[in-house]
């Protein structure tokens, strides 16, 4: 009797570690298959995002390594027939590459660095002390962060000009050690949001040591907000290296113009040289009418590529820097 109670027993139990085993291994499967699923559409969604933005790359690269003949082919869509570097070599020699390059880089490189020390001031200001007017301060800076700067072109052409400056570059390093300039008000809002963010026990620590404000500023604050100089250091310096409005305006002789311009201007150029090549076919064979675009893409590559580099040599800290400076959200 005892014996078959405890088999009865033994096989309930038996059944009951079962079913557990089972309902376990049910529920581990679709956690699993639930991770699966949402793991494949997180790289789904991020390879969809990439070639949106790898497309254009892509094929500006196909194309530049084409000749006339390959492009005016439409059975030639992506790998040319010959890979040849003359687009290249014909889009430096046309756009005076190194004059190009040397005034983007005082352009763009000098306004970043004048920037990331005047908006930082400002943005310690703003950020860490509260003075008559702060509001309307804060709501003027704001106003000219939404304000487009075409709006305010005219007048500050026929300042410019009063001054002198036309055909030279303090146009764009002057504003910028002033905390103005393209996009300045943007980088003194992302300063803000960084100073803020640190502890009042440093400026605390500072005071009782007897350092003044300045100092403080200077020696404590300035150098933690590396994080912030980076972000703003690259979008200024990618900003105004793209920016063909504003140097178009202030610039005007050929060795003052930077990279854009004399894209813009070799562009042009190309597009003239292809009408009149396609003009000079006959109708018969309109079909294989030469075309420039190859070379135009080889001198969209050179003018874009020394921002490629800068960002593939500091994406990682671009990343990072992103994060702490907190313009992507808490």
């Amino acid at each position: 009797m005892e014996e078959t109670r405890f088999n009865y027993v033994r096989r309930s139990f038996g059944a009951q570690l079962q079913s557990g085993l089972q309902s376990g291994l049910r529920h581990s499967a679709t956690r699993r298959g639930k991770e699966l699923a949402g793991t494949l559409l997180y790289y789904f969604v991020l390879l969809s995002l990439s070639f949106v933005f790898v497309y254009p790359l892509l094929y500006m690269v196909s194309k530049s390594l084409m000749q006339s003949w390959d492009v005016a082919d439409a059975t030639v869509r992506w790998i040319p027939t010959s890979f040849d570097l003359a687009n290249y070599r014909v889009a430096f020699a046309e756009m005076n590459y190194w004059q190009g390059f040397a005034n983007s880089v005082v352009t763009s490189f000098g306004s970043a660095a004048l920037q990331i020390v005047s908006c930082s001031l400002i943005g310690y200001g703003f950020a860490r002390y509260r003075f008559p007017g702060y509001a309307l301060w804060i709501s003027l800076l704001i106003f000219t962060f939404l304000v487009p700067p075409q709006t305010i072109v005219v007048p500050l052409y026929m300042f410019f000009s009063s001054l002198g400056w036309i055909n030279t570059h303090l146009p764009f390093v002057v504003p910028a050690a002033f905390g103005h300039g393209l996009q300045g008000s943007l980088f003194v809002l992302i300063f803000i949001q960084f100073y803020r963010r640190l502890p009042g026990v440093l400026e605390e620590a500072a005071r009782i040591d007897g350092a003044g404000h300045f100092r403080t500023y200077w020696q404590i604050m300035f150098p933690l907000a590396r994080p912030a100089m980076l972000v703003v250091f690259l979008f200024s310096s990618v900003w105004h290296w793209n920016d063909n409005f504003q140097p178009s305006t202030y610039l005007q002789l050929p060795p003052f113009y930077n990279l854009a311009q004399r894209m813009s201007g070799f562009y042009g150029k190309a597009s003239m040289n292809s009408e009149q090549m396609s003009q000079s076919i006959s109708a018969d064979a309109i079909g294989m009418a030469s075309t420039l675009l190859n070379q135009i893409m080889a001198g969209v590559i050179l003018s874009i590529l020394p921002i490629l580099l800068m960002y593939l040599f500091v994406q990682r800290y671009f990343v990072e820097s992103v994060e702490r400076s907190g313009i992507a959200g808490e």
